[in-house]
Parts: structure tokens; sequence; C-alpha cells
């Protein structure tokens, strides 16, 4: 897959994560995907998205920074959003705050197969 190719496949990705359109997840994510080295599958994942929407119901991913180098993509994704209670360990409880996550996507057959991300907490909290 050439770099322009999976940069738009990842554009859709986030655009699926956007809608939450849940059933279609597997058209970008692979059956066996790991996440920060954790092997959690296709449907740990959405499990895992699912509970991120339901705890911070106006979360929506903003790509600010894209890099291709199939089959790897590199992103920084921009929040600004309102957690309804805990969120990373930290007491939010409603108030809006802005963070950055960097992170790296390995595609394997036009699919994400491995999630590594960092989110910037620090940034969390210095809001709090």
């Amino acid at each position: 897959m050439n770099k322009a190719d999976l940069s738009d496949v990842y554009r859709d990705y986030i655009a699926c994560l956007n809608k939450q359109d849940w059933p279609n997840l597997g058209r970008f994510v692979h059956d066996d995907v790991y996440y920060n080295g954790q092997r959690i599958g296709l449907s740990g994942y959405r499990e895992m998205l699912e509970r991120d929407f339901s705890e911070i119901p106006d979360l929506h991913f903003n790509i600010q920074l894209l890099v291709s180098d199939s089959p790897y993509i590199a992103s920084r994704l921009a929040f600004l959003c309102t957690p309804k209670g805990k969120f990373l360990g930290l007491n939010v409880n409603g108030k809006t705050v802005s963070f950055t996550e960097n992170v790296f996507y390995q595609f394997q057959g036009g699919k994400i197969e491995h999630v590594w991300s960092v989110i910037d907490k620090a940034a969390i909290e210095a809001q709090l």
C-alpha cells in the first residue's frame, strides 16, 4: 500500500471512529489487533472505544499531524472534550480539557494490526 492510500485509509478510520460506526470498524482494524503490546482483538478494541465514548460523550478525534511510511502511520491527535468522571485516573468530573495523543500504527493487509499510544496526561493534570 503506498503512502497516499495508507493516509486515506487512516483518515477513513478516524471518520469511522468519530461517527461511532462500530459495525464498520472491522474494515480498518485487524481481527488480532494489538494495543500497546497486548493482543486485545477487534472485539476488545471496539469495547475500549465504546467505553471511551461512553465516558467522554463529546469525544472527537482531530488529526493534527499525520506521517505515512507504509506499513506505518504516525499521528498526533488533538482532543478538546469533557470526560464525565475519572479519566486516566484523574478526577476530571465534567471539566473541559485539551490534550494530545501520539499514536503509531502498523498496518497488515490494509488493516491496523498494532497500535502504540501515548496520551499527554501531564497536559490534563495542568488544567485541573
